[in-house]
C-alpha cells in the first residue's frame, strides 16, 4: 500500500511539473514556428500604416491647397465683377448725364425760340399766334414725353445696376460660405481620419 502511494504521489508531482512546462514549451515552439512570420506580418503592418498616414496627409495637404486657390480665384472674381460694375455704373451715368445736359440745351434753345416767335408775332393776328401756341404746346409735350422715357430709362438703369450689385454679392456670399463648409469638412474628415 506504501508503494502505491509512493508511485501515485510522484506521478503527481511529474504530471504538475509536466503540466507547468508545457505552456512555456508551446510559447517556444511557437516563436520557432511562427514567430518569424509574424514579425514581418507585423512589419507590413506598420509599413502599410505608415503610408497610409503619409497618403491622408497628402491628401489633407492638396485639399487645402485646392480650397486656398477656390478661395482666392473667388475672391479674384468678385473683386473683378466689383470693378466691372463700378466701371458700368460709372459710364451709365455720365451717358446720362450727357443726355440731361441735351435735354437741358433742347429746352433752353426753344423756349428762346419760342420767346422770340411771341415777340416777333405780336403784332401779328390771332390765327397766327394761335398756330404758334399750338405748337409750341406740341414740342413741350413731345419734350415733356422725351423727359420721362429717358427718366424711366434712367430709373430702370439704376434698377438694373442695383440687381447686378445684388446679384454679385448673393454670389460671393455663397462662394465663401462653400469655400468655409469645405475648409470645414476638410478638417472635420482630418479629425476622424485621426481618430480611426
Amino acid at each position: 500500500m506504501t508503494r502505491t502511494t509512493k508511485k501515485q504521489g510522484s506521478s503527481e508531482a511529474n504530471g504538475a511539473t509536466s503540466a507547468d512546462a508545457t505552456p512555456e514549451s508551446l510559447d517556444k515552439v511557437r516563436d520557432i514556428l511562427f514567430g518569424g512570420q509574424m514579425r514581418a506580418v507585423e512589419t507590413r503592418l506598420q509599413g502599410l500604416e505608415a503610408r497610409l498616414l503619409r497618403g491622408q496627409e497628402s491628401l489633407r495637404t492638396d485639399f487645402t491647397k485646392q480650397v486656398g486657390a477656390l478661395d482666392a480665384m473667388l475672391q479674384k472674381e468678385v473683386q473683378s465683377l466689383g470693378e466691372r460694375l463700378a466701371a458700368e455704373r460709372l459710364r451709365r451715368t455720365e451717358e446720362l448725364k450727357g443726355l440731361s445736359a441735351e435735354i437741358k440745351e433742347a429746352l433752353r434753345g426753344l423756349e428762346k425760340r419760342h420767346v422770340k416767335l411771341e415777340e416777333s408775332s405780336g403784332m401779328a393776328d390771332a390765327e397766327i399766334r394761335e398756330g404758334i401756341m399750338q405748337h409750341s404746346k406740341a414740342v413741350a409735350a413731345e419734350l415733356a414725353r422725351v423727359s420721362d422715357r429717358l427718366s424711366g430709362e434712367l430709373t430702370r438703369s439704376a434698377q438694373e445696376l442695383r440687381s447686378e450689385k445684388l446679384a454679385i454679392a448673393s454670389l460671393a456670399g455663397m462662394f465663401g460660405e462653400m469655400a468655409s463648409r469645405l475648409a470645414a469638412e476638410a478638417k472635420g474628415t482630418g479629425k476622424n481620419a485621426t481618430r480611426g
